[in-house]
């Protein structure tokens, strides 16, 4: 069936760049932890009453893999485990929804499944591929999938989309007039003004704090200056820019002119978010192709430096120093990093700070560990315990808090004392821009904004747009808010009145608003029916016995996010 794919689609090299450079993060099997030979077969639990075979959940972990790569570009990896991806939940529910969909009587065509795997494959022709069998060869089969699992998955895929269809049908019947007053409310705009009471207008009304007082607010805030554990570790860094060279060589003996002219002409219009001109886009697209062929030949570079390094014995963190300098390497000690914030000094990933606090002195070694300038390999240096500094030696940051403190506290409360002066002087039929400058405060009027509104820049660095919304639409026209305290202060908001609505744009709007409406809606349904579903059937299998499913998929594409 696959057969269709091949004869038809035609695919450029460097797709291969790409992927390969997201996908060197190995994500663990799950024979690793629900198999082991020395307790026999494993119990993989029953869904609705039907055991799970062995190779049932195989398949199902294989396809949820594919699934995160087609929606995220990369595989499941730490990043994916931090967003809440579960592997081992995610294949049960997987298995849930296919034995659903099998008991609907649901059955994809295999045209139907050659023809959407086509598609799925040719979101990767930005970056180029020869073939599918090269996708299958370079991408998938390194990962240990082969083509059974790409074919096994995307027919799962339309039947879980099929499925959601029919469970959601009812969240499909809105109506013109329902989808019409959903646009009014998401789009009415409002005319407002606000007064903000900001701390750094305050600060200077702040006398300097005598010793007792400056004592006993540090005292009250020990918890706040703790200094959290922290560790240094040394390192050989394989910066990306040492194999750009290398890997240009290279893309040279391919067509990779026409690769970077290919790009550009799928950019289109968009080329003007990368440079002004197409030349100069171009160049950031000749320069992105090469640093994704130089990353993994600095990882590759790391590994090998790495191999030795790990089987040198006795064990010891020295033995970085050593190998680097018979290798001709560089060392580095980083300065002391806590695990929330990692080393300043270096451009990592996320891993690299949990990687380093998980050294010891049996295990100091980790690596390769990717960033997206660099590949390092490290080792232990210390580890420096949590700490409180005392007061002399962080006295000025102590003082510069305390007056700060001070004046959050004088913003607040002239903003609560204003609110009663403007109330009652609005009563009178004054303005609020008058009542603000006769109290010697400055009024600002915002731009229009509506529920739909993405962004009011006025208010950046006062409080989020959220919070804005939340008042604004809270507070009747022609009224004021109450004082509404921010992390920076706070601020009164006036509501002057409600803006008419733009009809024309409402009539264009309309037909892709209500589309978005039905999805959700349609979502909605599909959610709900699957939260009963799952409470109901993997009630006998692992995944239900750690934690409660939550909602497996919604309607999207499983094609990579851009």
């Amino acid at each position: 069936m696959f057969g269709t794919i091949r004869k038809h689609q035609t695919w450029l090299w460097a797709v291969i760049i790409a992927i390969t450079v997201v996908s060197f993060v190995f994500f663990f099997s799950p024979y690793t932890k629900m198999n082991d030979a020395r307790r026999g077969p494993a119990n993989y639990g029953s869904i609705n009453g039907e055991r799970v075979s062995e190779t049932d959940f195989a398949n199902a972990w294989r396809e949820i893999n594919l699934r995160y790569f087609f929606m995220n570009g990369s595989w499941p990896g730490e990043d994916a485990k931090k967003s809440g991806f579960e592997p081992e939940r995610e294949a049960y529910q997987w298995l849930l929804l296919i034995q659903q969909g099998d008991k609907m009587g649901i059955h994809v065509a295999p045209r139907e499944v050659a023809r959407v795997a086509q598609a799925m494959l040719s979101q990767f022709q930005r970056s180029g591929i020869t073939s599918p069998e090269m996708f299958i060869k370079q991408v998938l089969q390194p990962r240990g999938f082969q083509v059974d699992d790409l074919e096994r998955f995307v027919r799962h895929y339309l039947t879980v989309q099929e499925l959601i269809g029919a469970v959601g049908l009812s969240g499909k019947l809105v109506t013109q007039e329902e989808a019409s007053a959903l646009y009014e409310r998401e789009h009415q705009e409002l005319a407002t003004e606000a007064v903000f009471f900001s701390a750094s207008n305050y600060l200077a009304s702040v006398a300097a704090p005598t010793p007792e007082v400056l004592s006993q607010f540090y005292s009250n805030r020990l918890a706040y200056y703790r200094i959290p554990d922290r560790v240094q570790v040394s390192y050989v860094k394989f910066d990306v820019s040492n194999y750009l060279a290398q890997a240009e060589a290279e893309l040279m003996k391919t067509n990779f002119n026409e690769m970077v002219d290919a790009t550009l002409q799928r950019i289109g219009t968009n080329y003007t978010r990368l440079a002004k001109t197409p030349e100069a886009a171009k160049a950031k697209i000749r320069e992105q192709m090469i640093r994704d062929l130089a990353l993994p030949k600095a990882r590759r570079a790391a590994a090998d430096f790495a191999s030795p390094l790990f089987d040198m014995t006795p064990v010891s963190a020295e033995n970085l120093a050593k190998l680097a300098k018979t290798d001709g390497f560089a060392v580095a000690t980083t300065a002391p990093f806590d695990r929330e914030n990692g080393p300043q000094e270096l451009e990592v990933g996320a891993d690299f700070a949990q990687r380093a606090f998980s050294r010891t002195a049996d295990e100091p070694f980790a690596g390769p560990l990717m960033s997206q300038n660099a590949v390092y390999v490290i080792a232990l240096d210390k580890k420096i315990p949590s700490e409180i500094p005392s007061l002399e030696s962080i006295r000025a940051r102590v003082t510069e808090d305390y007056k700060m403190a001070q004046a959050l506290n004088l913003a607040r409360q002239a903003g609560t004392a204003f609110y009663p002066t403007l109330t009652n002087e609005l009563a009178q039929g004054k303005t609020f821009a008058s009542v603000c400058l006769n109290s010697k405060l400055k009024p600002v009027s915002l731009p229009p904004f509506s529920l739909s509104s993405q962004e009011v820049a006025e208010i950046e660095g006062h409080l989020s747009l959220n919070q804005l919304k939340q008042l604004a639409f809270s507070t009747p026209v022609s009224k004021a808010s109450p004082f509404q305290p921010t992390i920076e202060g706070g601020l009164i908001l006036f509501v002057k009145s409600k803006l008419p609505l733009d009809q024309s744009r409402m009539v264009a709007e309309l037909p892709a608003f209500m589309n978005r409406v039905r999805a959700n809606r349609e979502n909605d349904a599909f959610n709900e029916w699957f939260r009963k579903e799952a409470e109901r059937g993997l009630r006998d299998t692992p995944a239900l016995k750690q934690q409660q499913p939550p909602p497996v998929l919604n309607s999207g594409s499983a094609q990579k996010k851009s």
